[in-house]
């Protein structure tokens, strides 16, 4: 969350408790990936929140140079990856699985680049208007490329899959990012965190009515036998 140490530890409990119920609902082995995200993003926004709390407390630089490399692992390490495969692994069309493969591998691409910067440059999270905003001297060059490339590998896979109510996260999704790049660019890493509970919420809800539906399935299934 982007507002105050409080509402990222509330936020992250809230989305943490969404992610308990949403592996709650997996019904098949596939499924697992896609329901953690909500714990992931559960986990995120705690660990924004030990991040304020130590820029707002100077003497535990440690603490913020790990919450602050925590938080940016997931956010530009691990999202990139995990959307397209979670997708990916779920997806039973076969072409539409080829398709799925390329963004898996542009995400992880992305990822190593960012892996990189983190290893090669600094971050500098401070507290402004509210706002946690991450300045980084990553080189400028690649800046647009990269935001394309993170826009590429965790949208588009929700609109080329074809299980059933995906493409309403990939509109979720979309609009959540161009609302932080119009509204709040400066704090884009942190603020397009803060719409991650209704997130979590559309994937909680994709998997519930997946689970419906194979149910039915299952029913009907036995009593044909």
């Amino acid at each position: 969350m982007c507002f105050s140490p409080e509402a990222s530890f509330t936020g992250g409990v809230i989305i943490f408790s969404i992610g308990v119920a949403t592996v709650k609902s997996v019904h098949k082995p596939n499924q697992l990936i896609f329901a953690i995200i909500p714990l992931f993003f559960g986990i995120q926004q705690i660990t924004e929140g030990f991040l304020w709390l130590s820029l707002q407390n100077p003497e535990f630089p440690n603490i913020q140079k790990l919450t602050s490399t925590i938080f940016l692992i997931m956010a530009e390490i691990l999202w990139p990856m995990v959307i397209p495969l979670s997708v990916l692994l779920m997806e039973e069309n076969k072409s539409k699985k080829r398709i799925l493969k390329v963004f898996l591998v542009i995400g992880i691409l992305l990822s190593s680049y960012y892996a990189y910067c983190l290893l090669n440059f600094t971050v500098n999270p401070q507290i402004i208007n509210y706002h946690i905003q991450y300045n980084n001297d990553f080189p400028v060059a690649f800046r647009n490329i990269a935001f394309a490339a993170y826009l590429t590998s965790t949208i588009t896979p929700l609109f080329v899959s074809s299980i059933k109510r995906m493409h309403y996260l990939g509109v979720l999704m979309f609009l959540s990012c161009l609302i932080s790049a119009m509204f709040f660019k400066q704090y884009l890493t942190s603020v397009w965190c803060f719409f991650a509970a209704f997130i979590s919420v559309a994937i909680f809800w994709i998997l519930k009515d997946s689970k419906k539906t194979f149910n039915f399935e299952l029913v009907n299934l036995l009593k044909n036998k």
